[in-house]
């Protein structure tokens, strides 16, 4: 299969298409996981999340993020406690769109490139972001953890080569986590460091960046920078 000729030098194949990870590359939710979590801690009057549970929680899923959390006695309660919390009014809304984010995968898809999410939130948490914000039909598939195992298993990138017919380092993955490198390495696929919390192939602090050491040269303004007033 012919793919995009875009960043020959890094992909002599072609790039089939950008794998995404959602917290930290696609949406800034440091403090809408922050009130998500203390909530469900509030509810079950437990202190609130310290720096290391917070760091811990940005990469794991909810439930392994909470069972670390909760003393074990009380793992049973974590359910009530997270349907008690209304995440529409209190958490959704301190969400906000990664600058650069929709510019880049306009360009990404008008240059006939593909589009996937690979992330370690349940299928309602990432059809919640998408949604939320209206984001373009572009991604596809979209893996999360109630389809795949998490990362930092490869399991979910491998079923997004699968999916396009691509083989080892004809995608790239976007990631701001350990996890996230450790799921492209496992795949075979090229990593893009992003936001400066890790190295890989590619580093880039931020999507114009990133779409310059692409060749995609500079993004027009952000089409989408806040929610979608109907969505809110």
């Amino acid at each position: 299969m012919k793919f995009p000729r875009i960043a020959p030098e890094i992909f002599p194949q072609g790039l089939a298409g950008v794998v995404f990870d959602c917290d930290g590359v696609m949406i800034d939710s440091r403090e809408a996981n922050r009130a998500f979590y203390n909530g469900v801690l509030a509810v079950m009057g437990l202190p609130p999340m310290g720096p290391a549970e917070e760091s811990y929680a940005f990469m794991a899923t909810a439930m392994e993020a909470l069972r670390r959390m909760v003393p074990e006695a009380r793992h049973g309660e974590i359910m009530d406690a997270v349907n008690r919390v209304d995440y529409g009014r209190a958490v959704l809304p301190l969400i906000r769109l990664m600058p650069g984010f929709a510019p880049f995968i306009d360009a990404l898809h008008a240059a006939g490139c593909r589009l996937a999410i690979d992330t370690n939130r349940t299928d309602v948490g990432i059809e919640r972001v998408l949604d939320f914000f209206s984001l373009p039909p572009y991604f596809e598939p979209v893996i999360s953890a109630s389809c795949a195992r998490p990362k930092p298993s490869p399991e979910g990138a491998e079923l997004i080569l699968r999916a396009w017919d691509a083989g080892p380092g004809q995608a790239l993955f976007v990631g701001d986590s350990e996890n996230d490198l450790l799921a492209a390495r496992g795949a075979g696929m090229v990593f893009a460091g992003f936001g400066g919390h890790v190295d890989g192939d590619l580093t880039a602090p931020d999507f114009p960046t990133l779409a310059r050491m692409l060749g995609l040269g500079e993004l027009p303004g952000a089409r989408v920078s806040q929610p979608s007033s109907e969505s809110a």
